[in-house]
């Protein structure tokens, strides 16, 4: 192997578990939001939302802090819907400027973010707000722009994309930590001050170890990025990496319009626009998919802790045993992602059959994952709908398990159905439509807390028989991987017979 392929490939290397180190410690943090909030409790954050009532049973006098779970539930709830809305912004970003001006946004996010915390006070207190948010959208760009170096290893390419999204998960452990630490005495402003100087890791990783643009598939032999680039091999790079999203592009025109075209015949290729991408059939019914499975997860996370005080009778020492252990569930995300990755490559090392495209049978090998999501779903919303505390356990391994497959799932199928060109519009359209479906989150919050006296069993019902819909999706794609089968086989049927 020549130099310059060996350095390219330990460059590659660096650049993979330098990414899993900053997934697992930056990307998902904010949805450790469980812990942050007991540490918030602890610290008096809302306490004026708590008020003296009597209980009717035996007329004992006990705090109702319904008013501040609600707040607390508020927050979280802002931040997933912001979340979701702005990242078809990020995904134009990232498409039209590349990788260093959107990671430099996510960076400057991240570092307010956790600024705001560290300066927090009760009287400052609905810094929350824009905090929170701003934490989780940091995360969810930097993951964005981890995504792409699944590029740089072909035959793992989904593995390491779902390994990513498991370290995305896994990072919710980081508030787990602060609460720990909360506990032997170290203040919540001093663990966020230490967070926020940890962005200068992310700057150095921007600079050195990720492209200034974008990743190609497949990825030519030329390309090179990070600061030693020559600009003669950048030039050449990005050269050969115009040329393969042309091809891609054409590929995916045909494949998403239905066209039979005949082989050799490219007069009628056309670039596939993100128009055509957006109104498929295949973005459609994955749109229903991630709405519902979306839906499922956040009415979960933002219920989480007043679910868990509601069964243990308020009992804050059994509530910290239960969201510790949430908490160190969703560390092991990364042990299960890359099942998800695995077996949407388990066919790579296969030929492929005559005339077949590698988009074709990709889409063929993620149904699996697609329905194997969809009845994750499904169990883990049967198990929270359940009022049983010990059952919870199970629910948060569903939980971590099911977010761990659908992240990476989507983000997978997304750039093996649509072109690398539009993968970050077309992943951040999917999640910012999401937040039409999300915004229901906010009356059926206030629903359970005033209607319901805060116990949300018919709503968890509701939601358990909606996240059936969710199959239709993985049925679609084996309908239309069927259709892409047939299309070939008859094309090549009408040229055997002008052969013959």
């Amino acid at each position: 192997m020549p130099r310059f392929q060996r350095e390219a490939k330990l460059q590659h290397w660096f650049t993979l578990l330098s990414g899993l180190v900053e997934s697992m410690l930056f990307s998902g943090m904010g949805y450790g939001w469980a812990s942050l909030v007991f540490v918030l409790k602890v610290d008096g954050y809302f306490s004026g939302y708590c008020v003296n009532t009597t209980r009717d049973n035996d007329h004992a006098v006990y705090a109702d802090c319904t008013g501040q779970d609600e707040l607390f539930s508020l927050i979280m709830c802002v931040a997933l819907i912001t979340n979701t809305i702005i990242r078809f912004p990020v995904g134009c970003i990232f498409d039209r400027f590349g990788t260093t001006v959107t990671r430099l946004i996510s960076i400057l996010l991240y570092t307010t973010g956790t600024l705001f915390i560290a300066l927090l006070k009760d009287e400052t207190s609905l810094l929350l707000f824009p905090a929170i948010s701003c934490i989780i959208i940091s995360g969810m760009v930097l993951h964005t722009t981890n995504v792409q170096v699944g590029n740089l290893f072909h035959l793992f390419r989904s593995t390491i994309i779902t390994m990513y999204n498991g370290a995305f998960d896994s990072s919710a452990a980081v508030f787990l930590v602060v609460k720990l630490l909360h506990e032997r005495g170290v203040s919540l402003h001093s663990s966020f001050l230490f967070l926020t100087s940890c962005s200068i890791i992310l700057l150095l990783r921007t600079i050195f170890l990720m492209p200034r643009g974008h990743i190609p598939y497949p990825l030519p032999e030329t390309y090179t990025y990070g600061v030693k680039c020559s600009r003669t091999n950048r030039d050449k790079g990005k050269k050969a990496t115009e040329e393969i999203k042309k091809e891609e592009n054409m590929r995916i025109q045909n494949d998403l319009q239905g066209e039979e075209t005949k082989l050799g015949d490219d007069s009628s290729k056309e670039e596939a626009s993100f128009q055509s991408c957006v109104m498929s059939w295949l973005f459609l019914w994955h749109l229903v998919w991630v709405v519902i499975i979306l839906f499922c997860q956040f009415i979960f996370l933002s219920n989480v802790n007043p679910m868990l005080s509601r069964l243990a009778n308020n009992d804050q020492t059994l509530v910290s045993h239960y969201t510790n252990a949430f908490a160190l569930t969703q560390l092991c995300s990364v042990l299960f992602a890359p099942v998800n990755g695995l077996i949407m490559d388990r066919h790579k090392k296969k030929p492929l059959a005559t005339g077949e495209t590698r988009r074709e049978a990709d889409l063929r090998s993620s149904r699996l994952s697609l329905f194997l999501t969809s009845l994750q779903c499904f169990l883990f919303c049967v198990c929270f709908t359940c009022p049983v505390l010990p059952l919870q356990y199970f629910t948060f391994v569903l939980q971590v398990v099911n977010s761990s497959f659908f992240y990476g799932g989507h983000q997978a199928f997304v750039s093996i159905a649509f072109p690398m060109s539009h993968f970050g519009k077309m992943s951040g359209i999917a999640m910012s439509l999401s937040a039409l479906g999300l915004l229901l989150q906010v009356p059926i919050l206030h629903f359970i807390q005033h209607q319901l006296h805060g116990d949300p069993f018919y709503v968890n019902l509701g939601v358990t028989l909606v996240s059936l819909l969710a199959f239709i999706h993985p049925i679609h794609v084996s309908l239309y991987c069927r259709k892409l089968s047939r299309q070939r086989t008859r094309i090549y049927q009408e040229v055997d017979n002008k052969c013959s």
